[in-house]
């Protein structure tokens, strides 16, 4: 694996954070109806993403997830200007303004959605690492979904096929205690997700998603058991979400003093104690990327504002490939 220095604990810091920040400032214009439709937040699970892009190979490797997706485009080398304009539906958005908070796509930079569908995107990375290896493109599908769609029955038919054909995919559950508002206590006989791995002799186990040092080994051992040959792993990431489900979650089925409990440890803060702790930045150089981080955040709203909308005819021209479509009619 790569080693995790000085300039590790500082690009993680600077990243989580940037993340976060763009994540409330989303929630903040959603508040005032300039975003709208659903928007699911990732605040509180950055580690997840943090320590697998460091045990990636970016621009070989690949990743699909559910519908918390706006971080990992960004992780993955997308302009978060162009994902700010897509939540707002505009034409400079990732998929000219008609994907929205679930659909951000980027075939380019290795990011193949978000999905609204649950558990949808789980035979679709399996199908894209079958690709890889049918092709030899020697790359590794990182396939991500929560603890919910960890019940869905294609994971089933999905980890069968894929320990049988030894595909070179990465199975993560970010188990971030609640599949929308029902814990994972009450939707199976078991809380261990990790262990539906066994069923399937497919290597598996439980991992710190709150620690990024964690979520890298764990995801260096698989992707390289991926790349090998040896075919697929199943990783739970024990993670959790500071916000609700959704903006419209109310989040009556758990208490405040229960986030509070698990804000004490924010992999934002582990990071940065770190780094103080090691003295790898002084306090002027902390407060410089703090403010960094602010105007980025304020160039992705700006682009996003000053962004066109897109044109009706782009709601033909996007679904229609042929342009005299027969059952096509214009007034």
């Amino acid at each position: 694996m790569k080693p995790i220095t000085k300039e590790t604990y500082i690009n993680w810091y600077k990243d989580m954070l940037f993340w976060r920040k763009f994540e409330d400032k989303l929630a903040a214009v959603y508040i005032q109806q300039k975003v709208r439709g659903f928007l699911h937040l990732y605040n509180g699970q950055e580690a997840v993403l943090a320590g697998a892009l460091h045990a990636m190979e970016i621009g070989k490797d690949k990743m699909i997830t559910a519908y918390r997706n706006h971080v990992q485009p960004i992780g993955l080398g997308v302009d978060p200007k162009r994902i700010f304009a897509e939540l707002y539906g505009k034409v400079t958005g990732t998929s000219n303004g008609m994907g929205g908070s679930m659909h951000i796509f980027s075939k380019e930079k290795g990011f193949y959605g978000g999905h609204g569908i649950v558990g949808g995107q789980i035979p679709l990375g399996a199908g894209i690492a079958f690709a890889d290896k049918y092709f030899e493109r020697d790359g590794v599908t990182l396939t991500y979904f929560g603890d919910g769609a960890a019940r869905q029955g294609s994971l089933h038919e999905t980890f069968n096929m894929a320990m049988n054909w030894k595909l070179p995919v990465v199975f993560i559950v970010e188990n971030n205690g609640y599949a929308m508002g029902t814990s994972v206590e009450r939707t199976a006989n078991h809380t261990d997700v990790w262990k539906l791995g066994l069923g399937y002799e497919m290597p598996c186990g439980p991992v710190d998603g709150m620690n990024p040092v964690a979520v890298a080994e764990a995801m260096h051992e698989a992707i390289e058991r991926a790349r090998r040959g040896d075919g697929p792993t199943f990783l739970e990431m024990r993670t959790y979400r500071y916000r609700g489900h959704s903006m419209s979650d109310a989040q009556h089925y758990r208490t405040k003093d229960e986030v509070e409990e698990y804000k004490k440890l924010d992999p934002i803060t582990q990071v940065l104690d770190i780094i103080k702790e090691n003295k790898y930045a002084s306090d002027d150089e902390i407060d410089a990327i703090n403010k960094d981080v602010k105007k980025r955040v304020q160039e992705c709203v700006d682009f996003a504002e000053e962004s066109p909308y897109p044109e009706v005819q782009q709601l033909y021209d996007v679904v229609y490939e042929q342009e005299d479509y027969p059952f096509l009619k214009h007034k």
